[in-house]
């Protein structure tokens, strides 16, 4: 009886994953010299919120567009939803400090950069607006190309 064989990969993938966990490790050795506890903690709260307040608030989120659209007819839109609404969270999620304007944040950055924090809640509705009106558009396009392909009832 033959033993499956491990699928490992090639030698320059296996050089990649090494070159990558050692950057990992020499960048959580920097991290973890100075505050470890409060890099510790932050990763736990980080991971806590994530799966027990933002999970949750965006599964609902997510069926409530399926179940909108699935009734409509029109499951196969979900996506059209789901890729420009995550990209838009994930960028307010990054940017939540500066786009809500906290003051401590506008401070450091204003110092850290020079430039003025101001303006930050104004670009990220533009990109969100970018974002579903570049799925909307997408959406047409398939749309209209669908319709045009179908033969016509007459015929």
């Amino acid at each position: 009886m033959r033993r499956p064989r491990i699928v490992v990969g090639s030698p320059f993938e296996l050089l990649l994953l090494a070159c990558s966990f050692a950057l990992a490790a020499y960048a959580g050795v920097r991290l973890l010299a100075d505050d470890w506890f409060g890099v510790a903690l932050w990763l736990v709260g980080a991971a806590l919120l994530h799966d027990l307040v933002l999970l949750p608030l965006y599964a609902v989120a997510d069926r409530l567009v399926v179940r909108g659209l699935g009734a409509a007819g029109r499951r196969e839109w979900a996506m059209y939803v789901r890729v420009p609404a995550a990209l838009s969270c994930l960028l307010l999620l990054v940017w939540f400090p500066l786009i809500s304007g906290v003051g401590r944040v506008d401070r450091r950055y204003r110092s850290a950069t020079g430039l003025s924090p101001d303006g930050f809640l104004g670009r990220w509705l533009l990109i969100t607006a970018v974002l579903f009106g570049g799925s909307a558009l997408l959406l047409a396009l398939r749309v209209r190309r669908a319709t045009k392909v179908r033969p016509s009832a007459d015929h």
